[in-house]
């Protein structure tokens, strides 16, 4: 794996919430600016999106199971847009840990919520599942197939399943016939050291290596330095507490009722973050040479977000707010032997080329922050002409992203990763900064497992 050009300076660590001028670079058109994806069609309104607190796996949501959690954050947002279930043709539900005994976790959800007519699908696209989720209900209203729709997402790490040997699996399966000796013959062949489960798989079947070994040799490829994914880290906690403590995360998170009591609030999030313990972590992936650490890493993470999307005319029949629309999307892949981080740069071309816009039209964007380090290497890529042209066969480049437009909330590295939910978390915090700043246009953007990426583009107006 080849090695980039030294790295550009890393964005500023806090920005300020209100959009700041149009930058003085040059914009950087597509390939041809095209007519939106959604030109001839009847818009897709986001009427809302609600979420839970994200929780640090194995903490406050840790007793909730994953089906439950997705029932109550679904429900609170039906239950504030005052809308029957009637009104609901369809559930989209995401998940990427699997739920082995609610394999279709959308019909669960239907089903817990009285919405026998919905029948429900589970989709699943790594981190970007949540995008996807909201993408195949934009689907089916342009299909024709539903006018509303209720997408959504979960994942509870601390439910992940465990497993067995397959040897175990079989001679447990055999003991069910087995009676008297032969019962005693059979539990002979076990080894006790094999009832022990075996963890769940955290590395990429394809490549063999772990997402932190990924965004290690991502750092490495572009130079980007363990003090640059700091400084990164430590603006997203930052903003995000400012965004707390400024009331304007509230509104987007509900109250989860646990067996232990309520859960009000995310608890990843430090305002207090100090640099100097920071710089005294040691590597996690790397111990030898590695520049990544937890704190430049996505914690792992419980949570779930819901949104309901609807044909902008059946919205307003309703009398539904909106919140905003969605205005295009899109979805890529990449060899993920090669930099499997860079699904943001992939992704985020075709996403505004369907949108008819630049760069430099969008008001804020937002990047998932699996890793600092991820972030920092795609935005390098952003404007880098070899890589556009090698890679994405583009002879122009996408620009320079201004750091006062980008995560002005904090992200993924502050408020979690709850690897379903956090692509609805993005766009309900997207759309919400949008009309508290008074901007329209914005994009939300994550890279995924498998060397995939997704981009969605929202507007307000």
């Amino acid at each position: 794996m080849a090695a980039r050009k030294k790295a550009a300076d890393a964005p500023a660590a806090d920005a300020p919430e209100a959009a700041a001028a149009e930058p003085a670079l040059p914009r950087a058109a597509p390939q041809a600016r095209r007519a939106p994806m959604t030109a001839g069609k009847d818009r897709i309104a986001v009427v809302s999106v609600l979420r839970t607190p994200f929780s640090r796996s194995w903490s406050e949501l840790n007793d909730v199971d994953p089906v439950e959690l997705s029932t109550q954050v679904a429900r609170e947002l039906l239950f504030r847009l005052e809308l029957p279930g009637k009104a609901v043709d369809q559930v989209v539900w995401g998940t990427v840990v699997a739920v082995p005994r609610s394999p279709n976790i959308a019909r669960e959800v239907a089903l817990n919520l009285g919405l026998y007519h919905a029948h429900g699908v589970t989709t699943s696209r790594a981190c970007a599942t949540g995008f996807q989720s909201i993408a195949s209900g934009c689907e089916m209203i342009w299909a024709g197939v539903a006018d509303t729709v209720l997408c959504g997402g979960v994942d509870v790490t601390s439910h992940a399943p465990v497993t067995y040997k397959k040897q175990v699996i079989d001679t447990l399966q055999e003991m069910q016939k087995a009676k008297g000796l032969d019962l005693l013959k059979k539990l002979r062949n076990l080894n006790p050291l094999d009832l022990f489960p075996t963890p769940p798989a955290l590395t990429e079947r394809y490549t063999g290596l772990t997402m932190g070994e990924h965004a290690e040799e991502t750092a490495q490829a572009f130079g980007i330095t363990r003090q640059a994914q700091e400084e990164f880290a430590i603006g997203s906690h930052r903003k995000a507490h400012g965004a707390v403590q400024q009331g304007l995360v509230a509104e987007e998170v509900i109250t989860v009722q646990t067996p232990k009591g309520p859960v009000t609030a995310d608890n990843i999030i430090r305002g207090d973050i100090d640099p100097a313990k920071i710089a005294k972590l040691k590597p996690a992936f790397d111990k030898r040479n590695g520049t990544i650490t937890a704190a430049t890493s996505s914690a792992l993470t419980d949570g779930a977000a819901s949104c309901l999307i609807a044909r902008e005319s059946r919205a307003r029949e309703l009398g539904l707010p909106i919140l905003g629309y969605v205005r295009s999307y899109n979805f890529a892949g990449q060899d993920p032997r090669e930099n499997m981080l860079l699904g943001n740069v992939y992704s985020v071309p075709g996403a505004l080329d369907r949108a008819g816009l630049w760069l430099g039209d969008l008001d804020f964007i937002e990047i998932h922050e699996a890793f600092a380090a991820q972030v920092l290497s795609n935005l390098k890529m952003f404007s880098d002409r070899q890589f556009f042209a090698d890679k994405l066969g583009r002879d122009k480049v996408l620009g320079e992203v201004d750091p006062a437009r980008l995560n002005v909330r904090g992200g993924s590295l502050a408020y979690g990763h709850p690897f379903a939910a956090t692509g609805i978390r993005i766009v309900g915090t997207m759309l919400r900064t949008l009309r508290q700043n008074n901007r329209n246009l914005g994009l939300g953007t994550a890279c995924a497992a498998g060397g995939m990426g997704a981009a969605m583009v929202l507007e307000i107006n």
